[in-house]
């Protein structure tokens, strides 16, 4: 069976949709150089680490020298695995945007994953804790893509008129290294640590003003976190901006369709079942999650 270099490959997860799927296999090795064997066994231990439900060792514990570049091809192999198990890139994550996040994780900069539709949880819909390994909750500004972003120089204005739409979103991190220790390549390499995550009711279009939208999260009911939409790199649309400039050094863009967490303005916080957790806004309707 052919190979896929590690562009091709990301080109073939990020195809519009309608597109034919990526149609990797457990016994195909997406290979560009001789490192992509053991970027694609690393994503392969995570994957068993997601399936079996037991975290593996810390990456960069194992193999200290490991480049960002390097963690993001990981998360591409293991992008593949999961479409070859039927699911479909629906979109982007971009995590660790707000300093509470970096300083709860000793993180100093964003990351980005991939949203595919086996994460997705149906509005007002359960989450079973069982199914994942170390979860915990955020709540979030999300978008969904009018049309397509491309490149290095896209503006500001570009990007704002792009967006179709905007959400209330709930994501539910989960690291399958576990997150003690984590860096920030670790969470590249595991998909910048998504889980799942919920969506609210789409508001047509840009909502203005975002930076001083006020997200409240509840838990049973009681306010567990709060933040201004401007936790989000002072701008949620920012959150954007860098994705689109971080796909274009890739050779890729954003997609019409494509949602995108632009991330959390708290803290994450843990679930436990029994929990109904809620995150609530002036203008958004809200997203709910039910923990089983």
């Amino acid at each position: 069976m052919r190979t896929h270099s590690e562009p091709e490959l990301l080109g073939a997860l990020l195809a519009p949709a309608g597109s034919p799927p990526y149609t990797g296999s457990a016994g195909t090795q997406p290979a560009e150089d001789a490192e992509s064997p053991w970027r694609d066994t690393e994503a392969r231990r995570l994957r068993n680490a997601e399936t079996t439900r037991q975290p593996t060792s810390l990456l960069t514990h194992r193999r200290p020298e490991t480049s960002l570049d390097d963690a993001y091809r990981i998360q591409w192999h293991g992008a593949a695995l999961r479409v070859a198990d039927g699911a479909r890139v629906v979109g982007h994550k971009v995590g660790l945007t707000s300093a509470a996040m970096q300083e709860q994780f000793g993180i100093d900069q964003p990351d980005s994953g991939l949203l595919l539709d086996s994460m997705a949880v149906n509005e007002d819909g359960e989450l079973h804790l069982g199914d994942l390994v170390a979860p915990r909750v955020e709540g979030e500004l999300a978008f969904r893509m009018g049309s397509d972003l491309a490149g290095a120089d896209v503006s500001e204005t570009v990007i704002r008129d792009a967006i179709a739409s905007t959400f209330l979103a709930l994501e539910v991190i989960d690291s399958r290294y576990g997150f003690e220790g984590l860096t920030l390549v670790d969470s590249v390499a595991d998909n910048a640590a998504c889980g799942r995550f919920v969506l609210g009711a789409p508001v047509e279009g840009l909502v203005p003003g975002l930076e001083e939208e006020y997200l409240t999260c509840t838990v049973n009911g009681a306010v567990a976190a709060a933040g201004f939409g401007r936790e989000i790199l002072g701008d949620p649309v920012r959150s954007l901006t860098w994705l689109v400039q971080r796909l274009a050094s890739f050779g890729t863009g954003l997609r019409a369709g494509d949602i995108v967490l632009a991330g959390a303005v708290h803290a994450s916080l843990p679930l436990s079942a029994g929990q109904t957790v809620a995150v609530s806004s002036p203008r958004l309707p809200r997203a709910v999650l039910h923990v089983a």
